[in-house]
């Protein structure tokens, strides 16, 4: 990883991002990457298992999510068998798990804003 001296300009397996934020949102960014990192944190589980726990999503949308966290180094994909039916179970990696803290630090600060008063809520726009 490579920082410029007058930017935050960083540089990670050869792709140059213009900040350290950018590029940790390139990894765990969008609508359901953190919500399928928050259902592995604790233990694997199957791709239904998922698809149960999140049943807004897709199931084309969660195929292509658990592909990308999977080629970011986040989640492994592991298939039991070799002939019908197949098992595949999906799972944090141990960089995926240095992640937890921020899930864990998400899931405060979203449940701090699900119970501000009425009156909060107001001020804040979240209403």
């Amino acid at each position: 990883m490579a920082n410029t001296e007058n930017t935050c300009e960083v540089t990670v397996n050869g792709k140059t991002y213009p900040c350290h934020i950018s590029m940790a949102m390139d990894l765990v960014g969008g609508k359901w990457k953190c919500v399928i990192l928050y259902y592995l944190k604790d233990k694997p589980k199957r791709f239904n298992e998922i698809k149960q726990l999140i049943p807004t999503i897709t199931e084309m949308t969660l195929s292509l999510q658990l592909k990308q966290l999977e080629q970011s180094g986040l989640i492994s994909r592991t298939v039991y068998g070799e002939k019908a039916p197949i098992k595949v179970v999906y799972e944090m990696t141990d960089f995926g798990k240095t992640f937890r803290p921020v899930l864990d630090s998400l899931y405060v600060w979203a449940h701090t804003m699900i119970n501000l008063s009425e009156e909060s809520k107001s001020k804040l726009n979240l209403l």
